[in-house]
């Protein structure tokens, strides 16, 4: 038995709060491998459980954190073994299950996968979530033949976390990529992160139209609602949308036009209950060519104290690019 740290969120009269405290490993679920977690990444999905989202968390007190990265303590699985450098990310951490906000975790191994090469939990936890979705996003992308030559790539939501990594990405395979974003400070980070034009949110503003003129070969949506039905108008003829958000709201007001006048495909994304071998795929990608120098470099590390503060601006959409919380700041 060891006493931890835990961010841990209580409801309190329909109110939640937040607050360091101190665990032992035997408050913790029962699970394969035992992991002292150094470092986890901040989600949008971290914000809605630490608000008391119920489609999220159901139960409090909880620990969120859907990500976590650090060194296995104990094993039961043969698959790994004590002092090796793990990962999680996704299935049930840090909504049903207690997550990478506190310094340990004990999860079935089938949710672990053994640390890329060359990479510490820092750099896996600057990628988390947001890094992984942005590379499955752009690997179905180029499943369906997309290609720098058919014209240029939109991605929408640029200055998140799947943003960033997505137009880095991108322009890293030699796309000519659109970065749309509300924020007009954020245009000399995106062009060093590869965008060759950045735009703001008007250019998917709702429009009555069932279509509109092709722009784009393609395109990253990380928003839903409205503003990707109006990306699909703009998609030329055969182009692939791969969606992975729904910040701007669940519902998509579309018609049947773009898909039987332009054959345009609505690509799902989903990074958190699939194999375990299609998420190793990705960190492969992300560990060697498709590193983002750019965005490692970029990343905002902070302690738990600040965790607050920091979820509340995911909430309000003030959050930019990859915020990494260190355990051992």
């Amino acid at each position: 038995m060891s006493n931890f740290q835990a961010w841990r969120v209580h409801e309190n009269d329909g109110q939640y709060t937040g607050a360091v405290e101190t665990l032992d490993t035997a408050d913790l679920p029962q699970g394969d491998v035992l992991i002292r977690v150094t470092h986890s990444s901040l989600n949008y999905k971290d914000a809605l459980s630490a608000s008391g989202n119920k489609g999220v968390t159901r139960h409090f007190p909880h620990t969120p954190g859907i990500d976590a990265a650090g060194e296995v303590i104990e094993s039961v699985s043969e698959q790994f073994s004590v002092g090796q450098q793990v990962l999680v990310t996704g299935y049930d951490l840090g909504m049903g299950t207690a997550g990478g906000f506190g310094e340990y975790i004990r999860v079935p191994a089938e949710w672990v996968v053994g640390m890329p090469n060359g990479w510490s939990a820092r750099t896996a936890m600057v990628y988390g979530t947001a890094g992984l979705t942005a590379g499955l996003c752009v690997n179905k992308l180029l499943r369906v033949g997309a290609a720098p030559d058919q014209g240029p790539v939109l991605v929408t939501g640029a200055t998140g976390a799947v943003g960033t990594v997505a137009v880095e990405i991108l322009s890293t395979l030699g796309f000519e990529v659109t970065a749309m974003s509300g924020k007009a400070d954020m245009v000399d980070q995106l062009k060093a992160l590869g965008a060759t034009e950045v735009v703001g949110r008007d250019l998917l503003e709702s429009q009555k139209k069932p279509m509109l003129k092709p722009k784009f070969a393609a395109a990253v949506d990380t928003v839903g609602g409205e503003p990707l039905a109006e990306v699909l108008k703009q998609l030329l003829p055969g182009g692939s949308v791969a969606c992975c958000g729904l910040v701007a709201g669940m519902d998509v007001p579309t018609s049947v036009f773009p898909f039987i006048l332009r054959g345009v495909n609505l690509l799902g994304v989903d990074s958190v209950e699939i194999p375990l071998a299609d998420k190793e795929a990705i960190w492969s990608c992300l560990s060697g060519d498709w590193a983002c120098r750019k965005t490692e470099k970029n990343a905002r590390e902070i302690g738990k104290e600040d965790l607050g503060d920091a979820l509340a601006a995911f909430l309000k959409g003030e959050s930019s690019g990859s915020v990494v919380l260190s355990h051992v700041i």
